[in-house]
Order: structure tokens, then sequence, then C-alpha cells
């Protein structure tokens, strides 16, 4: 039985973003996984990594939380929408607060390398864009798919990372939208 941890990194609690977190752990449930979902903007913490890594400023008490249950989850599911190209502020806070080094990863010394301290848990982001991914994928070359997948997860030791687009979302109607939220069902009760 896989350990799901939901973050729905969507400021906005009427968002789509958050029918599909909700949608996830409802196909989930009836796997019978043990799910967390969690909504990022129902945490209180800094977002601002104020000394980067010269400094690690005291964790909050939300981020301790969320810290254990990353170290508890199998399985990793990330909601967002992409702005500008990548990810939203909240959630860009939300990784430079927690994927910290000892944490995280730990740099080795005297090394280019680093030792991948999430090693063995897998991901899936579930992105939501008004940009056609066509488009996305053409001009932007997929930039915050990368960042997210390529810049944090693999960098830690996540792995494999599987990733959904929904778009154009700003021209989808109730009918369409509905289909997706049945495809999330779906892949939360696959545990994918």
């Amino acid at each position: 039985m896989k350990n799901i941890l939901i973050i729905n990194g969507h400021p906005d609690k009427e968002s789509f973003c958050f029918a599909i977190a909700e949608s996830y752990k409802m196909g989930a449930y009836k796997s019978n996984a043990n799910v967390k979902l969690l909504h990022l903007i129902e945490l209180k913490f800094n977002p601002i990594l104020t000394y980067g890594y010269r400094k690690i400023s005291p964790l909050e008490p939300d981020l301790i939380q969320i810290q254990q249950d990353i170290l508890w989850a199998n399985h990793l599911v990330f909601v967002y929408p992409n702005w500008w190209a990548t990810m939203p502020a909240l959630l860009k806070g939300f990784i430079d607060r927690v994927f910290l080094p000892g944490f995280a990863f730990k740099y080795r010394e005297n090394s280019p390398f680093w030792d991948k301290l999430l090693k063995g848990k897998t991901a899936r982001l579930i992105v939501t864009m008004d940009t056609p991914s066509w488009y996305y994928w053409l001009i932007n070359r997929s930039a915050g798919h990368n960042a997210m997948k390529i810049g944090v997860l693999k960098f830690c030791g996540i792995n494999p990372i599987k990733i959904t687009t929904f778009s154009p979302i700003k021209s989808s109607d109730e009918a369409k939208r509905k289909k997706w939220l049945n495809e999330v069902e779906k892949l939360g009760y696959e545990q994918k």
C-alpha cells in the first residue's frame, strides 16, 4: 500500500487545481492508499529563502510537518498551474524552504557531486496552463516541467517522475473539465 502526499501549489481555493487535487485524492482513497492532501495556501511560512544556503532560516512548524510528510510518502503528487512558463511563486517558495541541504540532498565535501536524500520516492506533476501543450513544448521547451522534474525532484533522487498537463484551461468547457477530473481520479486510483 502506498503513502501518497498530494501538494496543491495553486493559491486560489476556487481554482481548477483544487478540484484536480481532490479528484486525485478520491481515486487514491478508492484504491485503499494512505493519502494526505496539502494546500500550500493554508500553510503559514515565509516563502523567501532569505540567506540562500549560507544560513538556513529556522523552519516554521508547518514546514517541519511537511518535511515529515515527504519522508512518510512513497509517491508525491504536485498539482499547480503553469504561470510565466513555470510554477507559481508560492510553490517555488515552498520548494526553496523545504527541499534543503541535509533534508533533500547533501553536497559532498571537495566534490562537484551530491547525495540524493529522497531516493526511493516517485512523483507525478499535474500541471494546468492556458498555453497549448504543443506551443509550450516548441517555444518554451517545457521550461517549467524541466525545472521541476530535473532541477528539483531528480536532483533530490525522486524518480521516476510522470507529467500530466491539462491545457488550454481558459477555453475549456464544463464537459472537458469533467473528463479531465475523471482522468485524474483514475491516476489516483492507479496510484500513478
